[in-house]
Order: C-alpha cells, then sequence, then structure tokens
C-alpha cells in the first residue's frame, strides 16, 4: 500500500511529538496529532505533547491505566507517569534516550528505574523507548485507520550527537514497536532547520548567502545539542550541509529545573522545613511548573512552589515558599549561560575519587563553554573559533524570551556587535518544531525540495590490536583504523585499503569501534597510532563467536574491509576474506534472540 502521508516523530528526552503531512496535496499543511494519554488514574485526555515518562504499576493498580486501545495495562505512558515521578519516583523511568547512547552500560538489560528496589519490575532502555513509541503508533493508528502508521513513510529524529551505536539501537525499539522497517532516521537539529524551511518556502535563498554558517543551538528538557550548516554553492545553486556536530552534553531543561529546586529548598530551610528525599523529588517537578510559568512572555513576577507537607507540624496540609523571577533568571543565566571567554573550556574536576555508577551527567553545567568549545573544535585548523552568521534555535528552554536574550549578549561579547549572528526567527512553537521539520523532510524526499547535505556526522574506525611479544601487566598498543570517513553519503560503500587483517573466528572475540566527530581529514585506511584526548570516543565495544572459516585451523583468517552507509542511514562493516568468498558482518545492534 503506499503511503498517504508523512510522518515526523520527536522522540524527545522529556516530551515525544507526532506531526503528519498528507502526501497527495502540495499545499497541505503540517498538522500535530492530539495524543490520547492518561492524566490521572482513569482519566484519558488528548494533549499535543507525550511526556517520555514510563510508570510501571503495582499488581493493585491493574485497570487503573486502560486507555480506548488497551486494557488492563500494567504500566502507563504520558503525563500521568511523568506526574508519578513526583510521587513513586522508583517506580517511574525517565530520561531513557540518554541512556540509550550510555555505552556504559548493557541498554539490552532491564535497568530502568535506576536504582530500584530490586522488588520493582524494571526495564531495559531498548524497551522504554518501544513502549513510547507503541503508545504514538497506537494514537496515529486510531486517529488514522485507513492509514496505518505502518504504511506511512516515517522519519524518526534523533540527537545529531548519537553514534552509530545508539542510532542503531532506536531504530531497533522501532522495529519492536511496530513501526516501519524503512524508517529514516533525521539529526534533530536537522529538522528544526526544516521545520523553519518549511515556514520560509524559496525565500530561504533571498535570507541566506553562500559561506553563510548556520549554528543550530537545541537546548531540551535532558540534552544540549550543537550543529553547524554551511551555505553551499552547486551547479549555481545554494544548498545546505552539515559540516559539524558536537558531543551528546548531558544539561538542559531538567538540569535547570533541579537549580531551582536547591534554591527553594534553601527558602524552606530559612522558613525551618528540612525537605525529605520524596518531598525534593515532588519539588523537582513543581519548579519545573513554575519555571515555564515565570519565563512565559507576560508571565506572573512571583510563583509559589507548593509541595505535600511531611512532618508532624504539617501532616495533611502543604508547605510553599514563592519564587521570584528576578532571581530565576538570575539563577539560570549565571549557572547555565555564564558569560565566557571565546575558548574557554568547560570545568572537569572532580569532586572525589568515587563515584555513583549512572547516566554521565556533566561535571560543568555552564551551556556557554561547551558552546565555546563546539566553536574552537570545529574551527579549520589554526583558525580562530567558528563564527556563525546565523542561529537557529531549538528545544523548550529558548522558548523563553530571556534566556534567548541572555545568549545573544553573550555572542555580542565574543563576535562584537556587527559580527554577532542574526536569528532565523520562525513562527513555531519550539516544543514542535522538530517534529514538524522530520514530516516536511519525507515530503521533500518524496515530492522535491532543499535537501541538507553531510553524510555521516562523524568517522568511525576499528581498533587493531598491535602484534609484537606479550609483556606481563601490559596491554599490547591499540591501533585505530579508519574505516568511515566524516561525511560519507548514505548508499554509499567504501573498499577500505590497506593490508590484511587477522580476522579472529571460532573463538570468542572483542571487537572494539571508536568514533570522532572532529577528525575530518581522516580517509578509509588511515591508521591511527596515537591521538589527543578526545579526538576518539569509544563506542560499544562487541563480544561475540564468529563461525569459523571453512578449513581454517589457525583461529583467524586474512581478511579486508568493506564499509557501507545504507539508504536509510545504517552503518555496516563487512569483514570479507581474502583467501576465498566468506563474508563475515560486524553490526552495532544488540538484539534479542527471540524476536
Amino acid at each position: 500500500m503506499k503511503a498517504t502521508y508523512s510522518v515526523g516523530i520527536d522522540l524527545g528526552t522529556t516530551n515525544s511529538v507526532i506531526a503528519s503531512v498528507a502526501l497527495n496535496d502540495p499545499a497541505a499543511a503540517v498538522e500535530l496529532l492530539p495524543i490520547p494519554q492518561l492524566t490521572a488514574a482513569g482519566t484519558v485526555e488528548n494533549l499535543p505533547m507525550l511526556p517520555s515518562f514510563l510508570y510501571l504499576a503495582t499488581p493493585a493498580e491493574r485497570g487503573h491505566h486502560d486507555l480506548p486501545w488497551a486494557a488492563d495495562r500494567e504500566l502507563a505512558v504520558g503525563e500521568w507517569a511523568r506526574r508519578q515521578a513526583a510521587s513513586v519516583p522508583t517506580r517511574t523511568v525517565a530520561a531513557a534516550k540518554s541512556w540509550l547512547c550510555h555505552s556504559r552500560v548493557d541498554r539490552s538489560k532491564p535497568i530502568l528505574p535506576w536504582n530500584a528496589p530490586d522488588d520493582v519490575p524494571k526495564v531495559s532502555p531498548v524497551e522504554a523507548t518501544q513502549r513510547y513509541l507503541e503508545h504514538l503508533l497506537e494514537a496515529w493508528n486510531a486517529a488514522h485507520p485507513e492509514a496505518p502508521l505502518k504504511q506511512q513513510l516515517v522519519t524518526l529524529t534523533v540527537p545529531a550527537s548519537f553514534d552509530a551505536s545508539a542510532r542503531d539501537l532506536t531504530r531497533e525499539a522501532a522495529r519492536r514497536a511496530g513501526l516501519p522497517k524503512e524508517l529514516v532516521l533525521l539529526e534533530e537539529p536537522q529538522a528544526a532547520l526544516y521545520a523553519w524551511l518549511a515556514t520560509t518556502g524559496e525565500s530561504w535563498r533571498r535570507r541566506l548567502a553562500v559561506g553563510d554558517v548556520l549554528l543550530v543551538c537545541d537546548v531540551g528538557g535532558g540534552t544540549t545539542d550543537f550543529t553547524l550548516i554551511r551555505v553551499e554553492e552547486a551547479d549555481g545553486d545554494l544548498q545546505l550541509t552539515r559540516v559539524a556536530v558536537g558531543n551528546h552534553i548531558l544539561v538542559g531543561g531538567d538540569n535547570m529545573d533541579l537549580a531551582l529546586a536547591h534554591l527553594a529548598k534553601a527558602a524552606f530551610q530559612e522558613k525551618g522545613i528540612e525537605m525529605d528525599a520524596w518531598q525534593s523529588v515532588a519539588l523537582w517537578h513543581s519548579c519545573r511548573l513554575a519555571k515555564e510559568s515565570l519565563l512565559t512572555d507576560g508571565g506572573p513576577e512571583v510563583f509559589p512552589v507548593t509541595v505535600l507537607g511531611r512532618g508532624r507540624r504539617v501532616v495533611g496540609g502543604t508547605v510553599s515558599v514563592d519564587l521570584h523571577r528576578r532571581q530565576v533568571l538570575e539563577t539560570l543565566s549565571e549557572g547555565f549561560l555564564p558569560a565566557c571567554e571565546l575558548g574557554a573550556e568547560p570545568a572537569s574536576r572532580r569532586a572525589s575519587g568515587f563515584r555513583e555508577l549512572g547516566l554521565p551527567f556533566e561535571t560543568d553545567a555552564a551551556i556557554t563553554r561547551h558552546l565555546s568549545r563546539f566553536l574552537s573544535r570545529h574551527a579549520a585548523e589554526g583558525d580562530a573559533p567558528v563564527r556563525p552568521t546565523h542561529i537557529v534555535f531549538n528545544g523548550g528552554v529558548f522558548k523563553a524570551d530571556a534566556l534567548r536574550s541572555r545568549l545573544g549578549d553573550i555572542f555580542r561579547d565574543w563576535f562584537g556587535a556587527e559580527g554577532a549572528p542574526a536569528v532565523l526567527e520562525g513562527s513555531l512553537d519550539l516544543d514542535f518544531a522538530v517534529a514538524r521539520g522530520a514530516a516536511h523532510y519525507g515530503r521533500t524526499k518524496v515530492s522535491g525540495g532543499i535537501r541538507i547535505r553531510g553524510g555521516t556526522a562523524r568517522a568511525y574506525y576499528v581498533g587493531i590490536e598491535s602484534s609484537g611479544p606479550a609483556v606481563p601487566g601490559a596491554e599490547r598498543p591499540l591501533r585505530a583504523l579508519c574505516v568511515v570517513p566524516h561525511g560519507m553519503e548514505e548508499g554509499t560503500e567504501a573498499q577500505v585499503p590497506g593490508g590484511e587483517i587477522g580476522l579472529v573466528v571460532g573463538e570468542p572475540a572483542q571487537f572494539r569501534f571508536f568514533s570522532s566527530p572532529v577528525r575530518k581529514d581522516d580517509r578509509p585506511g588511515d591508521l591511527i597510532e596515537q591521538w589527543p584526548e578526545g579526538d576518539l570516543v569509544e563506542t560499544d565495544s562487541m563480544e561475540t563467536v564468529l563461525p569459523a572459516a571453512a578449513g581454517s585451523e589457525e583461529g583467524y583468517v586474512p581478511v579486508r574491509f568493506e564499509s557501507r552507509i545504507t539508504e536509510l542511514g545504517v552503518f555496516e562493516l563487512w569483514c570479507v576474506s581474502t583467501g576465498s568468498d566468506e563474508r563475515w558482518k560486524l553490526e552495532f545492534s544488540v538484539r534479542d534472540p527471540e524476536t
């Protein structure tokens, strides 16, 4: 069946959104899908966003989380689950998307909610992501029974900083949820720019010129993402090329809410009220509401933050303090967007030699210092940091005009009033731009239109162990062989030149992979002996037993490499025997053998 809609899904760390546009009507506008979800036990409402929270109900709560398309559910996704995070945090999964790209845990194992008691059922980051996508799929199918989502042109967005492993795990979750196998993954900052292109039409060519550099600054609920897109000329026409992406930075609106919770907690302490762990979580969520209200244009000057009382003096009642717009702005501006020199680096100090296991949150919450490093690292060798000519804001944090203005002040400090980037204004709510842009992108694939080029955002490498005599207590040196260059286009493949490599077969072996968003000159076959700290980042290592080669008795087979980037943006690495027709494919995904 031919697709009738282009559907864009923004699978956000904090909220998810689904948008669509009819493919048979060139003048059709992109529309949002209202998402039915529980807002209280037994209450279902349509909301424009699906909070990316999963509540694991107790057996006694069965029957209270039914949806129009499913009964007797043991879990809840969306607004009710988000509210439960304040009262029952040990049964609520949050930030699954951040766990999905955390390579130091097994993301296919049931580990969430993290640090929950043993008697609480747990799910894997992949399953949590699957549950969010299942809810969106079921909501779509209920609204469009004549056009099931599995038969539509679906674009699912991921952070630009996701490496091949995190992207493949996202695709695996989508496959399990029942989305089409041909779904396309699109980087979120690109989707935000597509949303702007959808509103401006062909007039974008009059607003931008060859050589312009666009910075997409995306600060969402849980992460910060930077992307640079250059305006270039090809055959006399303008084109857009993504030239750089940043690292996955775990700083966002959630961190801001927590900072305000600390501010409110201090105010409670001045009243002689101490917050216990339960109240502290509730306070965090209450401060999110305060932030959104106080930073809204025309919002109040004062907002009361209230939590349920737990002490003897307030049993059955509530306690509250007031947060003021001025102190909230000062806290967020100085803590997350402080003034700094261009070229400044984020602080990396450790407070203790011991660290609780969990997500790798940033030591330094200053988004401006992370941005300074990004612009410096992607400058041409020996040049000054990149100077963007335009900026595209994205993410819920920048709905606040005061925070956009604050970053504008930082740019004027860095580049002067004349050199600061111009803001590409749009009419879209930043909560929905990514989903809208993804739907528009899908339409351009069918009907034509401007496309952002750039290929892979990272170069990829395999770890090659050096040969030589064994030395007690010392590992053999590891070198990195480039197998995918930065910018390799979808639908292309590369023969990796160089000498033969021994592939271990017939016994357990560990295969190590690395990636780099900054090494843009490495070509397939380049063997990197040493590299500066931070240039290469290890992604998933993979332990497996590859089938033994026919007639092989050595335990290894001489091979050469072929790398492919499929039309859907999937990275495949093939090990091709140099002495036979045998081939082995190394994949990043960790799939359940029963599915």
